[in-house]
């Protein structure tokens, strides 16, 4: 199973964002992971902020990937959700820092967290 700590040490050549809904993570070698959320019925997941620039994560080692669940805030809930949880990535080169903070909703019965694999092409 992978886990974000797979990236340290990889070159990309490109981090590409979706329209919000996953991050494609691709690697000088070839490999490729992808940050997303497999949405179902009552739940939605997606990114909500980038800070920084995804293009500092590109030419350079990855010596930083973190992985931060700020638990329930009460004061970050929006007020028409029933659940939800805050999710931040925090990845780092020699070029800069890049927190991309996801935001999952639910009506309590779902899944609000983002699921992390790597893209096998054979």
């Amino acid at each position: 199973m992978e886990t974000i700590k797979d990236l340290i040490g990889v070159v990309m050549v490109s981090v590409e964002n979706d329209g919000n809904e996953e991050l494609v993570f691709t690697a000088e070698d070839g490999r490729k992971w992808k940050f997303y959320h497999e949405q179902d019925c009552c739940e939605s997941v997606l990114i909500d902020d980038i800070i920084g620039e995804l293009s500092d994560l590109v030419g350079s080692p990855i010596c930083m990937a973190e992985e931060i669940d700020d638990g329930n805030d009460e004061s970050k809930k929006d007020e028409y959700d029933t659940s939800y949880t805050w999710t931040f990535y925090k990845f780092a080169t020699i070029k800069g820092y890049v927190t991309v903070r996801w935001y999952g909703t639910s009506n309590g019965y779902y899944s609000e967290s983002v699921d992390f694999v790597e893209i096998r092409t054979k």
